[in-house]
């Protein structure tokens, strides 16, 4: 799709609005009920709808089908980016009423990290056509390395915090407690961080790590910077409402890991066949229809059975706790 200038600054623009909206009515820390969590969820997914349909009037099918791939699978696997934030949330012990200006601002600086990242991608794909080969290679190693860790099934995990955050603590140095919002205060005589700051440069750094395949995983879908740009915004900005709205629920999306395995496994595919048809070699492509239904079935697939193997493990742990639980009679006996 031919984008001018003009409509990527109008977009920007329009991104930042949407952002300065969102800042100003959550700009007073405060506990993220579900209802509220449940009213922004809807308001960005209907947001990123109207953006779909737009790009289907003005530009075509072909642009709205694959904006909506774009997103639908950037968002199941801005997903487990969650799983992390719960992690890095407990680690640094963030008060409940600041977590929506964490994410919030941690998420911004995700945008802007993966703003970099696509710029790169698509200079590298422009000059390397066989850069394609590189990116499905390692989407299928990744849908690989998601199974096996699935089957680990490590319940300890930890968040451990990256080298660039552990030099900034070093260098800038951190205050022992929270300051309300203030990113910056004075201690000693010296200006160090508040854990404040440290947790949304841990959220905006840590989501470089998920962007590693999930921008490899757009552009199997997509190779216009604009489509992928957008997708990852509408994707990134509704998830602060997402983890309030589904916190308590992704433990039960026990076989996620399965169902992003198989969609990036999938793309990686459908990157390989891309660069093995600019070879010129003669391989059936996988279309947009076909990548979206294959994409939306799998999600539908997984949440069913994540749900009934979670309702299964609750009941059968409910049976063992009846039964370790001794009886009346047994106690006067």
């Amino acid at each position: 799709m031919d984008v001018s200038l003009t409509l990527w600054v109008l977009t920007i623009v329009g991104l930042c609005a949407l952002i300065a909206v969102d800042f100003f009515i959550g700009r007073k820390p405060h506990d993220v009920s579900v209802k509220e969590a449940g009213i922004w969820t809807i308001v960005w997914i209907v947001l990123a709808a109207l953006f779909g349909l737009g790009l289907l009037v003005w530009g075509g099918g072909q642009p709205a089908g694959e904006f909506f791939a774009g997103y639908i699978t950037e968002k199941s696997l801005s997903v487990d980016n969650l799983f992390v934030f719960v992690l890095i949330m407990a680690k640094f012990a963030v008060p409940s009423q600041y977590q929506q200006r964490v994410l919030l601002v941690g998420v911004l600086i995700a945008l802007v990290l993966r703003a970099i990242f696509i710029a790169a991608g698509a200079a590298i794909i422009a000059s390397f056509s066989w850069v394609f080969y590189l990116f499905g290679a390692f989407l299928i190693w990744t849908a690989w390395k998601l199974i096996q860790e699935a089957r680990a099934d490590e319940e300890d995990e930890e968040f451990e915090e990256n080298k660039l955050l552990k030099a900034a603590e070093r260098r800038f140095g951190v205050a022992d407690r929270y300051h309300g919002t203030k990113l910056w205060i004075e201690q000693n005589g010296k200006r160090v961080m508040t854990p404040m700051l440290v947790v949304m440069l841990a959220i905006g750094t840590t989501d470089v790590l998920f962007a590693l395949d999930s921008i490899p995983a757009i552009f199997g879908l997509t190779q216009d910077p604009y489509i992928v740009f957008t997708a990852n915004a509408f994707a990134l900005m509704g998830l602060r409402q997402l983890y309030f709205l589904i916190g308590g629920l992704l433990r039960k999306l026990v076989h996620l890991s399965y169902g992003l395995s198989i969609i990036l496994g999938f793309i990686g595919v459908k990157l390989v066949l891309h660069a093995l048809h600019e070879s010129g070699v003669h391989v059936p492509e996988i279309s947009i229809p076909v990548s979206l239904g294959v994409i939306c079935s799998v999600l539908v697939v997984t949440t069913i059975t994540s749900l009934r193997a979670s309702r299964k493990q609750a009941q059968a742990a409910a049976a063992g706790e009846r039964e370790d639980t001794p009886t009346k009679n047994s106690i006067d006996v």
